[in-house]
C-alpha cells in the first residue's frame, strides 16, 4: 500500500498499476499481493530508489570487495545491481512471491533464484554479504529475531548484512505524519480484515533493529546515506544498517 497522496503519481504512469488494482493489492495477503503487483512493482513508487541502491554500492565499496552475495527478500530483483557491483562470486536472490521471482528471474537471468520464506533462510555459511531492500516492514517486531538468525546463519564468518533504513523524520515534516497515518491505517485494516497485509513504516527504529542484530550475534553500525536525500534540515533521509557476523562466531 501507498500513502493516498502518492496513489496518483504511481497510477499515472502508463505502465504503472490501476488504482483498482492497488486496491485489490492491499486486501490480500502479503505474499499473494506481491504475486498481483509483481507484472507492475518496477513502475511503482515500491521499488527501492535508485539513488539509495547507488549510495548503498558507494558504501559497500570501502568494504569490499566480497565472494558470494545474498539479496534477502528480493522482490523483481533491483538489489541485485548492488551485489553485482559488491561481489566477485556467485549471487542469489530469496524471496517468498512467486511472481517476484519470475521478473527477477527475467531481468537477472545468470543469478540464482529461490523460493522461501526469509524467516526461515535455508542456507548455512554461504554468503559473504547479505543485503535487504524495502522489507524490514513487512515483519513484525516479534519476527525480527527469527529473520537476523536466519542471516547470521547463512553468512561465512566475518560477512556483513547490509540494508537501509528512514533515519527519524524531524516532526514537523509532512513525511512524518504521512508515515504516521500509513501506520494507523494498516492498523485499522489488519484488525478489521483477514488475511493482513503487514506493512509498516515506524516498527523498525534504530535502536531496536540493533538491539536485535546484537541478539542475533552481529556488531552493528549505521552510516548516513546523504547521497540519498537530506531533510530540510540537512540530516540524511536514509541510514544504512551494517551488521558484521565475527570472524571468529563463538
Amino acid at each position: 500500500m501507498l500513502p493516498r497522496r502518492q496513489y496518483a503519481r504511481t497510477v499515472s504512469s502508463r505502465e504503472g498499476p490501476t488504482l483498482r488494482e492497488l486496491g485489490v493489492q492491499a486486501l490480500s495477503s502479503v505474499e499473494r499481493g506481491y504475486d498481483l503487483l509483481a507484472p507492475k512493482f518496477d513502475h511503482t513508487l515500491y521499488r527501492t530508489p535508485q539513488p539509495i541502491l547507488d549510495a548503498t554500492v558507494g558504501v559497500l565499496s570501502d568494504l569490499g570487495p566480497f565472494g558470494d552475495g545474498i539479496d534477502v527478500c528480493c522482490g523483481t530483483g533491483a538489489g541485485l545491481a548492488v551485489l553485482e557491483a559488491s561481489c566477485g562470486g556467485r549471487i542469489t536472490g530469496v524471496d517468498f512471491s512467486a511472481g517476484m521471482l519470475a521478473r527477477a528471474r527475467s531481468a537477472h537471468p545468470d543469478a540464482t533464484w529461490v523460493r522461501a520464506d526469509a524467516r526461515a533462510l535455508p542456507f548455512t555459511e554461504h554468503f559473504d554479504l547479505a543485503v535487504s531492500f524495502g522489507a524490514l516492514g513487512h515483519f513484525l517486531p516479534a519476527e525480527r529475531p527469527a529473520l537476523f538468525d536466519g542471516v547470521y546463519r547463512a553468512l561465512r564468518p566475518g560477512g556483513l548484512l547490509a540494508f537501509p533504513l528512514h533515519a527519524p523524520a524531524p516532526l514537523t515534516s509532512r513525511r512524518y505524519w504521512t508515515w504516521r497515518g500509513f501506520d494507523l491505517v494498516m492498523r485499522v485494516r489488519n484488525a478489521v480484515w483477514r488475511p493482513p497485509f503487514v506493512m509498516y513504516y515506524r516498527t523498525t527504529p534504530l535502536p531496536a533493529v540493533q538491539a536485535d542484530l546484537s541478539a542475533a550475534g552481529f556488531t552493528t553500525t549505521a552510516v548516513p546515506l546523504t547521497a540519498a536525500g537530506r531533510y530540510r534540515d540537512g540530516s540524511p533521509q536514509h541510514l544504512l544498517v551494517l551488521a558484521r557476523k565475527p570472524a571468529d562466531p563463538q
